[in-house]
Parts: C-alpha cells; structure tokens; sequence
C-alpha cells in the first residue's frame, strides 16, 4: 500500500496517472454488500463503470434531477425544526443534535429513493425498524460470516423496495420508479442488480457522511460565537424575517459557504479518501509504483498540513474569503474520474441544515465548557461525544409555523 499525504502527489495521482489509478481493490465488504464490487464505488475501471458512472451523474445527481426532489429537503428540514421548536419556543433547552441530523439525512435519501420516511419516532411500523437495524448494522459491520448474512438481508430488503415500486409503476416519482422506466428500455444496463448497488450507495455514502459533517459544524460554531454571530447577520440580512431560508439562497451566502469548506476541511467526512489500485506500474513523486499496488489518499493529513494552511488546527472561515481553494489541497469528495459524484447533494442538504438551524434558533453551549471535538471511531469519524446544546426558538420561526397553522 501507498499513502499519500501531500497535495502534489495527489495531483500527480489524479491527473497524470489518474486513468492507471481509477481502479479499486476487491474489499471483503464490497463482496457483500457491493454486489460483489459491481456498484459505482467500488466496480473495477472500464466500460461497465464508465456506463454505472454516466447513469449517476445524468439520472441521480444531476441539477435537474436534484431540483426535482427539493421540496423533499426543504419539507425534511421544516419537520426537524418544528420537532426542535416544541420544548423551545418559550425558552432555552437542552437538545440532542445527532439522532435529529441522522434522522434527516437518511429520510431525506429514503424518501428520494421510494417515497417513504424510514426514521424518527412517528416511524414505527415493522418495514422501518427492519431498514433502521440493517443500517446500524452495515455501518459497523464485522467479521465476513456477518458481512455475508448482512448483504443477504439487505439484498433481500432492496428487492422488496423495487418490487414494491415495480407493482406501483409511474405512480410515484421516485428514483426506483424512474429507473425501473429506464430497465424497460435498456434492460442491459438497468438490471436489478444495478439499482440494487445505486440505491445501497445513495444510503451509505449519501446519509452517515452527511450527518455527521453537520454535527461537526454546529459543534465548531457553538464553540466560536462570533462566527455563529457572522452567519446569522448574514442570512438575516439576505432572507429577511418573513420566510425560512431556501435553496436559492445558499450561492449568495458566502460566510455560511466559507463555514462549510472549513467544516470539509477540518473534519472530513472520508479522513482517508476510498483506496485505488494500480491497473498498471507507474511513477509518482519519483518513486515505482508496481501494478496491483494499493493507494489511499490521507485528506485529514493535507487538509492540516502547515506548509499549506495558515494555523490549521484553527477552525477560520475567514480563510476562504481571499481566495477559491479546491483540489488537490480540500479533497472532502476526492479528486479526478473517482471523485464522490453526490457532491452536489451533499452541498444542498449541509448548506440548507446549517442555514436553518442558525436562522431558526438562538444557540449556546450546555454549559461554559467548551463542546468536546473528541474524535471517535468509524470509517467517517463522528464525534466521540454527541453533540447537545441550549436552543431557543427566534421570531422568524414562530412568524413561519403560526402562518402555516
């Protein structure tokens, strides 16, 4: 294995080699739950991904296609806010963040892929204590007889959704409904199998990663006031108190986009980007790679490295406001034909929660301590400790919800 830790040779790997390391390593994880690494993330290079990466980027993650299920964003976020406003609306209370942060998220891809709200308390039939549990359960997966029970019950669980939909044809829209119209026309391409390893993807890598980024960022705002202070200026001064904070708004917040790369930077969601491999022997920084060698990009490490960022253990929005930073020194989606093409959805549902929460409600921390930024264990390193804090409702807030009423 190699592993890179510096911005040059992360260009050098994604631009001048970056076809000889587009291929992946076959995982004992992907045998099971990647369909036998045939889904996007982790299938070898060629044609077949090529098509698979083609399919995402046109009917999943395009601009058109993430406008079309908008109001299921907006509608998930107005759920969490009004859930949050119930014990807050009179005065400061205390609140758990990371159940309602994983509860958006994962309804928010739930309902983009069939139609329905899988998590939260009101959600208690048998179908969604099934779903919720495989889910914990994949996140921490184990030793491989586990894995191989998992992929079967999850294989099981999928072909149920798509069954489903299949009997319901062209009466919802929802992403399985319009792929199962694009298997009638190229029944080639858009076999079950491929649905199957899109939607298990859209979960995994479009849910856990999402929740824990904006627990991170509310956690490093409580513990800077006057930047939580800057970003609520600002989108007061853009929205106004008459209405909640949509979409369209985000592009024009600069300071809330300033917050969310710092967040990308300083606590990636993906520390160490998914490993390569070399389809063939090849160079980089001066030294033989050979074939069949495995790579894997350390974003956390370049993302604080001194010699590219000015005090960077510092959590300092302020930084991006000079200048435009992307690859190959911010490298939270990754770089080249391997990059996370969900990056786009990821932007809105952060950007939009952020801007939310800090619209709608007073913030402070529990106590005079500052939040623990602890780091825990797992592939996207959450935060050791749940992230609680004192909130209390605004007036934009009551203005919205008792005009809705």
């Amino acid at each position: 294995m190699v592993v890179v830790s510096s911005p040059a040779i992360v260009e050098e790997c994604f631009t001048k080699n970056d076809v000889v390391l587009a291929g992946r390593p076959r995982l004992i994880i992907n045998k099971y739950i990647g369909y036998n690494n045939t889904t996007l993330v982790d299938s070898s290079y060629g044609d077949y991904w090529r098509n698979l990466r083609r399919l995402t980027t046109v009917e999943v993650f395009s601009t058109a296609q993430l406008n079309t299920f908008q109001s299921i964003r907006h509608d998930e976020i107005k759920l969490i806010l009004k859930k949050i406003y119930k014990n807050s609306y009179k005065n400061f209370t205390r609140v758990e963040l990371r159940s309602l942060f994983s509860e958006l998220t994962f309804n928010n891809i739930t309902r983009m892929v069939d139609g329905k709200r899988y998590f939260g308390e009101d959600e208690d039939n048998d179908e969604a204590k099934e779903f919720q549990e495989l889910v914990e359960e994949v996140l921490t997966y184990g030793i491989e007889k586990n894995l191989a029970r998992l992929g079967g019950k999850m294989d099981t669980f999928l072909q149920h959704l798509i069954d489903q939909q299949r009997q319901n044809k062209g009466k919802t829209n929802t992403m399985i409904d319009h792929m199962l119209s694009l298997q009638e026309s190229k029944p080639k391409y858009y076999t079950d199998v491929t649905i199957k390893g899109i939607i298990s993807v859209m979960l995994f890598a479009g849910t856990d990663p999402t929740a824990v980024t904006i627990e991170w960022a509310m956690s490093a705002l409580l513990n800077h006031p006057e930047k939580l202070q800057k970003a609520k200026i600002e989108i007061d001064n853009l929205v106004g108190n008459d209405r909640l904070v949509n979409e369209s708004d985000l592009t024009k917040l600069s300071y809330l986009q300033n917050i969310i790369y710092e967040t990308f930077r300083l606590f990636p969601a993906t520390p160490l980007l998914l490993p390569h491999e070399a389809s063939s022997d090849c160079t980089l920084g001066g030294y033989d790679i050979p074939h069949g060698t495995m790579l894997t990009v350390n974003a956390w490490a370049i993302h604080r490295d001194p010699k590219i960022w000015n005090d960077p253990i510092s959590f300092n929005p302020e930084r991006f406001e000079a200048r435009e930073v992307g690859p190959p020194k911010l490298i939270p989606f990754g770089m080249g034909r391997r990059s996370c093409p969900g990056m786009g959805l990821s932007y809105r549902v952060v950007g939009l929660t952020l801007g939310s929460l800090i619209q709608c409600f007073e913030w402070q921390r529990v106590g005079e301590r500052l939040v623990d930024l602890t780091e825990g264990k797992g592939l996207t390193i959450p935060k050791e400790v749940p992230l609680e804090a004192m909130c209390k409702a605004r007036d934009v807030l009551h203005k919205v919800l008792s005009e809705a009423n």
